[in-house]
């Protein structure tokens, strides 16, 4: 106990007061490892920029799949329709979907004579009202089949013969119940379901084409035409020209000129599809896609349908695909218009036979081609002209 107590006052008298060897060593450690946490910090920083490089990768893919399956429930595809029951004046029994043509009951799934939807193809009927917005003044059947990218366009003459029943008026342009109306008149005759309508007044069809800067036009022949009733004051010279929506207008409604010459209901129906393909296309090239928003308001403003917005917008999403120059092919009801029936002349009296391969060549959504049985086609009882 002396000689311990003596040694260590001798290391305080001298200043040679130093810790146990055992604590000098457990103070040296963390210096010879400082180096080795500093080596783990810089790993751990590249680590954690790739792990949030990473991170960030995998939540905008996350937000892209989101989206995308967000737009895709709201686009919807229309329901295939079926053809309605006709009208107690009407001369043919209702074709029953899935039944022959004068069958009463339901057909057997083999049977040939069945009228059976394409998948993917709908109709749709295009209607334009008169300057006084009360008349469907333009009636086109569009048949679009979104798997093949084609579409059908037929124009039917608005003074086409329909028997509604006594009492009523046979010129299809006339008659109670506005486009919806039309929309079952047109089926019951043509042997087709429509699938919805789309309905545009002329104001919207001037506004549309202005909003696109106009649209290139050949005028297919000399327009001189004057009527004050209407307000009407066309005078345009055969050949190209770019037309803004006044002036496109005043061409889709010419019919004659004042001296009497020019084109019937059927060449303005021409017209007409050849104005409406030409919208198409302005309407679907690229510098249009910035004018989206006009589009929309024009619509809302100008259009009536009974397609809902996500039936539109899986149109839209099709429409993409299609080359209107190419893929779309129109042509008009052929037939007479000096038709007399129940005392009404001037009726168009549609030709059974070019009628139904019209029909069967662009607008039939069935599997099969239809049949003169199919269809309600209404002669007329005399003609003015011989």
């Amino acid at each position: 106990m002396e000689e311990r107590y003596m040694n260590l006052h001798r290391g305080r008298r001298d200043g040679r007061d130093q810790p146990p060897p055992r604590r000098t060593a457990a103070r040296q450690a963390p210096s010879r490892r400082a180096p080795a946490p500093r080596k783990h910090n810089r790993r751990g920083g590249a680590a954690s920029v790739a792990m949030g490089f990473y991170k960030g990768l995998v939540v905008l893919s996350a937000l892209i799949v989101a989206g995308y399956i967000g737009f895709s429930l709201m686009v919807k595809a229309p329901e295939q329709k079926q053809l309605p029951q006709p009208p107690q004046g009407g001369t043919q029994a209702p074709v029953i979907p899935g039944a022959s043509a004068g069958s009463s009951g339901a057909a057997k799934p083999e049977d040939p004579m069945a009228l059976n939807r394409r998948k993917n193809v709908y109709t749709i009927l295009l209607a334009a009202t008169d300057k006084d917005g009360t008349r469907t003044d333009t009636m086109m059947v569009m048949c679009y089949d979104t798997e093949k990218q084609t579409v059908g366009v037929v124009s039917i003459p608005r003074d086409s013969l329909i028997d509604r029943g006594s009492g009523h008026h046979p010129k299809l342009v006339y008659g109670k119940g506005g486009v919806e109306q039309r929309v079952e008149d047109i089926s019951q005759m043509l042997g087709i379901p429509i699938d919805g309508y789309i309905k545009v007044n002329i104001k919207g069809f001037i506004t549309l084409v202005d909003y696109l800067g106009g649209i290139d036009f050949y005028v297919p022949c000399d327009m001189d035409y004057d009527d004050p009733i209407q307000d009407l004051s066309i005078h345009y010279k055969e050949g190209q020209r770019k037309l803004s929506g006044q002036q496109a207008m005043e061409v889709a409604r010419f019919r004659k000129n004042n001296d009497g010459s020019g084109y019937s209901d059927v060449g303005r129906t021409q017209t007409q599809q050849k104005l409406l393909i030409a919208l198409a296309k302005k309407v679907l090239s690229w510098d249009s896609l910035t004018k989206v928003n006009g589009f929309v308001e024009i619509f809302n403003k100008n259009v009536s349908t009974d397609l809902t917005l996500d039936n539109m917008m899986y149109f839209a999403s099709q429409a993409i695909n299609l080359d209107p120059s190419a893929a779309v092919e129109t042509a008009t009801l052929p037939g007479r218009g000096d038709g007399v029936f129940r005392g009404y002349t001037w009726c168009f009296e549609l030709d059974p036979e070019g009628t139904l391969e019209t029909v069967n060549r662009l607008i039939n959504p069935y599997d099969r081609d239809l049949t003169l049985k199919d269809m309600n086609l209404t002669k007329a009882t005399s003609y003015t002209q011989g």
